[in-house]
Protein backbone atom coordinates (compact mmCIF):
# COMPACT_ATOMS: atom_id res chain seq x y z
CA UNK A 1 0.00 0.00 0.00
CA UNK A 2 1.25 3.48 -0.72
CA UNK A 3 2.60 5.95 2.38
CA UNK A 4 3.01 9.38 2.10
CA UNK A 5 5.86 8.26 4.48
CA UNK A 6 8.56 8.37 2.11
CA UNK A 7 7.42 12.01 0.36
CA UNK A 8 7.64 13.15 4.52
CA UNK A 9 11.44 12.29 4.80
CA UNK A 10 12.24 13.51 1.70
CA UNK A 11 10.85 16.94 2.34
CA UNK A 12 12.15 16.80 5.81
CA UNK A 13 15.51 15.71 5.24
CA UNK A 14 16.03 18.90 2.79
CA UNK A 15 14.64 21.00 5.46
CA UNK A 16 17.59 19.47 8.16
CA UNK A 17 20.18 19.60 5.02
CA UNK A 18 19.40 23.22 4.38
CA UNK A 19 19.85 24.20 8.07
CA UNK A 20 22.91 22.32 8.55
CA UNK A 21 24.49 24.30 5.79
CA UNK A 22 23.07 27.60 6.71
CA UNK A 23 22.77 27.85 10.55
CA UNK A 24 26.06 28.07 12.10
CA UNK A 25 24.77 28.21 15.77
CA UNK A 26 24.56 25.03 17.71
CA UNK A 27 22.10 26.30 19.74
CA UNK A 28 19.79 27.36 17.07
CA UNK A 29 20.61 24.23 14.74
CA UNK A 30 19.67 21.66 17.32
CA UNK A 31 16.47 23.75 17.98
CA UNK A 32 15.31 23.79 14.41
CA UNK A 33 16.74 20.08 13.68
CA UNK A 34 14.39 19.64 16.71
CA UNK A 35 11.20 21.61 15.20
CA UNK A 36 11.78 19.48 11.72
CA UNK A 37 11.11 16.62 14.06
CA UNK A 38 8.60 17.68 15.59
CA UNK A 39 7.24 18.40 11.99
CA UNK A 40 7.89 15.00 10.89
CA UNK A 41 6.38 12.86 13.59
CA UNK A 42 2.99 15.27 13.71
CA UNK A 43 3.16 15.41 9.75
CA UNK A 44 3.24 11.24 9.52
CA UNK A 45 0.37 10.91 12.40
CA UNK A 46 -2.10 13.17 10.61
CA UNK A 47 -1.43 11.50 7.45
CA UNK A 48 -1.79 8.05 8.63
CA UNK A 49 -5.58 9.03 10.38
CA UNK A 50 -6.30 10.61 7.58
CA UNK A 51 -5.86 7.50 5.26
CA UNK A 52 -7.55 5.50 7.63
CA UNK A 53 -10.35 8.13 7.64
CA UNK A 54 -10.43 7.06 3.96
CA UNK A 55 -10.35 3.64 3.87
CA UNK A 56 -13.22 3.53 6.63
CA UNK A 57 -15.39 5.48 4.84
CA UNK A 58 -14.55 3.87 1.18
CA UNK A 59 -15.23 0.14 3.14
CA UNK A 60 -18.60 1.63 5.00
CA UNK A 61 -19.83 3.28 1.56
CA UNK A 62 -19.13 -0.21 -0.42
CA UNK A 63 -20.92 -2.00 2.20
CA UNK A 64 -24.19 0.13 2.02
CA UNK A 65 -24.03 0.01 -1.83
CA UNK A 66 -23.86 -3.84 -1.43
CA UNK A 67 -26.44 -3.77 1.23
CA UNK A 68 -28.87 -1.40 -1.18
CA UNK A 69 -27.69 -3.80 -3.63
CA UNK A 70 -29.46 -6.63 -1.91
CA UNK A 71 -32.54 -4.98 -0.48
CA UNK A 72 -35.79 -6.42 -2.58
CA UNK A 73 -37.08 -3.07 -4.07
CA UNK A 74 -40.42 -5.39 -6.01
CA UNK A 75 -41.61 -6.85 -2.40
CA UNK A 76 -41.34 -3.83 -0.93
CA UNK A 77 -43.20 -2.23 -3.86
CA UNK A 78 -46.08 -4.60 -3.40
CA UNK A 79 -45.96 -4.11 0.69
CA UNK A 80 -46.58 -0.52 -0.39
CA UNK A 81 -49.48 -1.44 -2.58
CA UNK A 82 -51.14 -3.72 0.01
CA UNK A 83 -50.72 -0.86 2.43
CA UNK A 84 -52.31 1.34 0.36
CA UNK A 85 -55.16 -0.72 -0.92
CA UNK A 86 -56.20 -1.10 2.66
CA UNK A 87 -55.83 2.52 3.66
CA UNK A 88 -58.42 3.19 0.54
CA UNK A 89 -60.77 0.71 1.34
Amino acid sequence: MFTFDSMIDAVQSSKKTAVNTFVTNDKVKAALIDFIDAQTEYTKNATKVGMDTFNTVAKETVSAVQNAAKFDYSKFGEGIMKAYQAQTK
